[in-house]
C-alpha cells in the first residue's frame, strides 16, 4: 500500500517556519513542507487566546516520523508545540516522488 506520513505543527513566525521547512528538506527527512497563515483560538493558562500563526504541513515517509519529531521539538519556539500526525493512502506517483526525495 502507498502510505505516506503527514505531520502538522505550528510556529509563531513565518521566518522561523521557513527555517524549519528548509532544515527538514536539507536533512532529507521531508519531501515537501507547506506553510500557511492561520489564526488559532485556544485556552492557555485559563484564558481564551487568539493568535496568528504559521501552520506547517510536512510530507514524508512513515519511517521518518521520529526523526522529524525530534527536529521539531528542538526547532519550534513554543513551550508546548502542536505536533500531530497521521498516515494517508497516496496516489502511486506522489508516493514514489516522496520516496525518491527523502533518506
Amino acid at each position: 500500500m502507498n502510505r505516506i506520513l503527514i505531520i502538522i505543527t505550528t510556529e509563531s513566525s513565518l521566518k522561523n517556519a521557513e527555517k524549519i521547512a528548509k532544515l527538514l528538506i536539507e536533512k532529507k527527512v521531508a519531501a515537501c513542507v507547506s506553510l500557511k497563515e492561520i489564526t488559532s483560538t485556544y485556552f492557555w493558562d485559563g484564558e481564551i487566546e487568539s493568535t496568528n500563526e504559521i501552520e506547517i504541513n510536512i510530507k514524508s515517509t512513515i519511517e521518518n516520523r521520529e526523526s522529524i519529531i525530534k527536529i521539531l521539538r528542538a526547532a519550534l519556539s513554543y513551550d508546548l508545540p502542536q505536533i500531530i500526525f497521521n498516515e494517508f493512502n497516496s496516489e502511486l506517483d506522489y508516493f514514489n516522488w516522496i520516496k525518491r526525495n527523502v533518506i
